[in-house]
C-alpha cells in the first residue's frame, strides 16, 4: 500500500504518553468524522526533524485551524517517552500538535512509507509525508523522497488546502 487521495488509512494502535504512563491511541478514532493533518517525520531530536520539519507545523498550526482542521498529529518510528520530550522541548505540546509513537513501525510500513539509511544509523524509520485526512480518507497529500523535507512542510501542505 501507498498513500493516495482517496484512500482510506489504515487503522492502528500507536502510542503517547498520558497522565497515567503509556497509553494506546487507535488512530481511526483520532480520525473519525474529523478533518486532520497528519504528518510523518524520521524521529524525534534528528537534525532536520527538529529544525525545519515539526517547526514548519508549529507555524502554520494557527492558519490550518482557520481552514476547519480540528487536530494535528504527528507519527514518528519512537518510542513515547522521546516523542513526550521533544513534544515539550521542540513547541509541539504547545502549539497544540499530537506526537503519537509507531514504535515498531508496523504502521510505517503498512502504509508504504518506510526507509532505511544506514549510513546515518537510520532503519525502519518513516519517510517525509503531510496528509489532510477527513473522516479517516485522505483529501491532501504531499509526499517527499526519502532524504528530503520539501513537499511535506506545513507551508507546501497548507498551499494546496
Amino acid at each position: 500500500m501507498t498513500l493516495t487521495i482517496g484512500q482510506r488509512l489504515p487503522d492502528a494502535k500507536l502510542l503517547r504518553m498520558g497522565e497515567n504512563g503509556v497509553e494506546a491511541v487507535a488512530l481511526a478514532d483520532q480520525l473519525a468524522g474529523r478533518k486532520v493533518v497528519l504528518f510523518a517525520l524520521p524521529g524525534a531530536y534528528t537534525g532536520t526533524c527538529s529544525t525545519i520539519h515539526m517547526p514548519s507545523f508549529i507555524r502554520t498550526a494557527p492558519a490550518f485551524r482557520d481552514k476547519g482542521v480540528e487536530a494535528i498529529l504527528c507519527i514518528a518510528v519512537n518510542d513515547p517517552f522521546a516523542l513526550q520530550a521533544w513534544e515539550k522541548t521542540t513547541g509541539a505540546e504547545a502549539a497544540g500538535i499530537t506526537l503519537l509513537a509507531d514504535s515498531s513501525g508496523a504502521y510505517t510500513k503498512a502504509v508504504g512509507m518506510d526507509f532505511t539509511a544506514p549510513a546515518i544509523g537510520l532503519y525502519n524509520r518513516s519517510n517525509r509525508y503531510a496528509l489532510v485526512v477527513e473522516d479517516g480518507v485522505v483529501t491532501h497529500a504531499q509526499i517527499d523522497e526519502p532524504g528530503q523535507c520539501r513537499l511535506s512542510v506545513g507551508e507546501e501542505l497548507l498551499a494546496v488546502l
